[in-house]
Formats: structure tokens, sequence, C-alpha cells
């Protein structure tokens, strides 16, 4: 089945003048080879980078928006010859051409970004509703909400989304993510109880908003304490209400020796119930495993963890 593009897509956004880029930077969101970019632009002319004073090339806001443009066109096997030989009105058309024969993740999370850069609630808004309305609300987390998410993350470290942006993105997708949890209907029968956390300095909510939501929809019951939790609140509410299944995603970046030291707390504090470890930092756990601490390293072993 062919869905429709929503018309409300459009290539032709602005990005404000302060952003600037590097060209590693330019590799890390297009997937194109700085090697390959330098020749694009001495071969075709697309764009014009500028030179600091070290002689390294800078890219500005423009230039990011002509090479998300082009990359969106060329990983759909455009030849660069044709693309260079388009206008931007033209090259847009072909993107949204392509958009609607197939798959339109690319697209989508370049319109996302540039809704966020410019801070634009209504076009973030229908850019998302278009995307549940086409995958479902679960792929549209998976296969462009995370993908966006990723790209955010390269803006943030390098300087170039400012907190501002990042905190205007992130509420609009919590948003979306609790009316879906509240949408669900709580098992009050359920064998398995699921606490959910962040530990203290963990604030980056939605991957554990996103896992209230599949184990909810999965029929298990769910309480999450949200972000930033000193274990002791955990310690006061496991014997008050029994819990099975501790739950918690790591991503701010912690040493080995630190992770090591989170995995063997948790398993001490609470040795009858299983603790299960997730996020990119959780798989740098090096010691063995403590019995009920366990490693999880996709949403769907999540959802079949007994």
């Amino acid at each position: 089945m062919v869905y429709p593009t929503p018309n409300c897509l459009n290539l032709t956004f602005t990005i404000p003048p302060l952003n600037t880029f590097t060209i590693k930077d330019i590799e890390n969101f297009t997937g194109i080879k700085a090697h390959t970019i330098r020749i694009w632009e001495q071969r075709f002319q697309l764009f014009s980078a500028r030179r600091k004073d070290t002689n390294h090339r800078i890219y500005d806001g423009e230039d990011l928006k002509t090479l998300l443009r082009i990359a969106y066109l060329y990983h759909h096997g455009i030849r660069i010859s044709r693309i260079a030989a388009l206008s931007d009105e033209e090259q847009n058309k072909l993107s949204l051409q392509l958009a609607a024969e197939g798959s339109s993740a690319g697209l989508q999370v370049n319109e996302l970004i540039a809704a966020t850069l410019d801070y634009d609630y209504f076009r973030f808004e229908r850019v998302f509703y278009s995307q549940v309305l086409h995958l479902g609300f679960e792929h549209c987390i998976t296969k462009i909400i995370y993908p966006f998410l990723e790209k955010i993350g390269v803006l943030w470290l390098t300087g170039n989304v400012i907190p501002a942006q990042e905190h205007f993105c992130s509420n609009i997708i919590r948003t979306k993510i609790m009316t879906a949890i509240d949408g669900q209907q709580m098992n009050q029968q359920a064998t398995a109880h699921y606490l959910l956390f962040l530990p203290e300095g963990e604030f980056h909510e939605i991957p554990l908003l996103y896992a209230q939501y599949l184990l909810k929809k999965s029929g298990k019951l769910v309480t999450s304490f949200g972000a930033n939790v000193p274990l002791a609140d955990l310690e006061a509410f496991a014997p008050a209400r029994p819990v099975t299944h501790i739950y918690t995603h790591l991503l701010t970046n912690v040493t080995q020796q630190v992770m090591n030291r989170f995995a063997a707390t948790l398993s001490q504090q609470f040795p009858g119930i299983k603790i299960l470890l997730s996020g990119p930092q959780s798989w740098q756990l090096t010691m063995p495993l403590p019995a009920n601490v366990f490693v999880i390293k996709s949403l769907e072993e999540l959802q079949a963890f007994s």
C-alpha cells in the first residue's frame, strides 16, 4: 500500500545563521564521506564552503540544508551529476516524489531537524502525525523519532543546537509518548510489576517513557519514578508494592568502574528482584554480572523478558 505524502513537506527551510559546521559534522549528518563532499564541491559547485584562519572548511546552515537534500537524493540512487543539474525547486520536487513512492524516513528526519532549528511547533506536529498515520505510532518512534534524536544529539554535542532547541523538540516528543501511555489500560491482574527509573544525573527520559508504553501495552504492571532518582527512593517503594523487575536506561557517559559499581549496588540492594539495564552505557559492563542483573539490548528483548 502506498501512502500519500502530505503536502506540508517542504525542504526550503531556514536555519539560524549562527549555526556553523565542520566537514566532519556534515559527514555525520549526511552519511557522505568528507572526501566525497570535497570532490562534489570542486566538481559541481553545489555550495561554497568558507575557510577558517586554519584553512579548514566550515559550512553554514544553508550549506547543511543543501547537503541534507542532496544526501537524501543520493542515498536513493540518484546520480550526483543529475542532482547537480537540478534547481533547488526541482530537487525538492524529486525528494517528495521519492518519499511518496517508498520509505521517507530520511526526508522526515530532516524535516524534524528543520522544524526544531526554526522552533516551528506546527510543522513538527504535522510531520509527526503524518508519520503516525503512515507507519503507526511504534514505528514512527523507532524509525523516525529515534534517528532524529540521534542527529539532534550530534548537533548538540557540536554546539550547533542550543539547549532551548533541544528542550523544544524533546518536550513535544515526551508529550506524545505520555499521551500514548495514558491510552493503554493498566493490567491490574499482572503478575509482573516493573519499576522504572533513571538514576541521579540521568535526565534522558524519552527511552524510559517509550519502555513504559511498551511494557504497559504488553500487559505488565508498570510504575515509573522518572528521571534523576536516588536509589533510596526505590528502597522505600519496593517493600510497599511488590516489585518483580527494576528497569533503567543509561545514556549519560560514565566510566566502566562507575557502571560496574552501579550494577553491583542495585544487585545487592534488591537481591530478590530482576535488574534490567539497557542503553549504551550498560553495554560496557566488564565484570561477571550478578545472577539477578541482565543487560537488555533491544526493545523486543525487553518485551519478551519474563
